[in-house]
């Protein structure tokens, strides 16, 4: 449980970075979907998955390179590490 803990508290950093950002955030009820949440700006939309310490696995960037955005819409993986400040970003390119 303390991995699942972890796992909230990095995923609700994420979202205030991207609120005092500017961005409306949703977040998926018990994040078992592709995305842990959605950070709606105005200009864009943001398709976020967040880990903690390691990056996704192939078969779970597989499954978020196939998933089909709005031309407005971005992939993002944000990784965050121990004792980090800021979480390490990587976009997914459209297919």
């Amino acid at each position: 449980m303390k991995t699942k803990r972890k796992g909230n508290r990095n995923e609700h950093k994420s979202m205030r970075r991207h609120v005092a950002a500017g961005a409306y955030c949703l977040r998926a009820g018990g994040s078992l979907g592709i995305f842990d949440f959605i950070a709606v700006y105005p200009t864009k939309v943001l398709f976020v998955q967040v880990k903690s310490n390691r990056w996704p696995s192939r078969a779970e960037v597989q499954a978020i390179y196939e998933f089909r955005t709005p031309h407005y819409g971005r992939k993002i993986l944000e990784r965050w590490d121990d004792y980090a400040r800021a979480p390490l970003m990587r976009e997914v390119p459209e297919r």
